[in-house]
């Protein structure tokens, strides 16, 4: 009887740890994988600390950077991994990432990842106070590939060189991170929403692009 009492009190512990990770925010997935890390992190271990989470928070780290101004060139390199991820958002059997060998691999030493983590630590924690779990309306893993067929396409805009046009494509893929990341369906909402309207926007400057090349040549 003891016995059986105590791996139903295991149970129980191992799912209130489980729904505590569940709703623990990005900043805190972060901060607390730097605390606890060895001498490197690797992509692999940054994907298994977000668990079911490592769409959206993977979109965030490379959406993020291209709302910066950028050298020439620079949004080919980030626009790849967004391309990727987006890719399994729509292919993966289950909902989390999955990286090869050699991408898993990738490792930052502890300083440098716990000095990123501190530098980034302030700007989440304040995106964080506006996207919250709320109103989730993504029910299965069809409407997650749903959601990552637009990614796909917003990720292949970021990687074209299409003057203007990368930015709102960038917007709307971290909003979209961080609304996967938190469960917030408004935030969701949203980024669909900057989604549709970016495809216009960009749609917009190429035919206006096409048309000035017919008159010029």
């Amino acid at each position: 009887m003891t016995d059986i009492f105590l791996g139903a009190q295991a149970r129980a512990q191992q799912t209130k740890a489980a729904q505590a990770a569940d709703h623990a925010q990005l900043s805190d997935i972060l901060h607390d994988l730097a605390a606890r890390s060895g001498p490197s992190i690797t992509l692999r271990d940054l994907s298994i600390a977000m668990q079911d989470r490592s769409f959206g928070a993977f979109l965030v780290v490379f959406a993020l950077p291209n709302l910066i101004p950028l050298p020439p060139g620079a949004t080919f390199i980030l626009g790849l991994p967004l391309i990727f991820i987006a890719w399994q958002m729509v292919t993966s059997r289950d909902n989390r990432i999955h990286l090869p060998k050699r991408m898993g691999d990738y490792a930052f030493d502890r300083d440098s990842f716990r000095t990123l983590v501190s530098r980034i630590t302030p700007w989440l924690r304040r995106a964080e106070t506006l996207v919250k779990p709320r109103l989730w309306f993504v029910s299965s893993r069809l409407s997650e590939r749903l959601i990552g067929v637009l990614a796909l396409i917003l990720a292949i805009i970021i990687f074209l060189p299409i003057p203007f046009g990368n930015w709102l494509p960038a917007f709307a893929l971290a909003v979209m991170g961080f609304a996967l990341t938190e469960r917030d369906g408004l935030g969701l909402a949203a980024s669909l929403v900057i989604g549709a309207a970016s495809l216009v926007l960009v749609g917009t400057l190429v035919f206006a692009a096409g048309a000035l090349l017919t008159l010029i040549f």
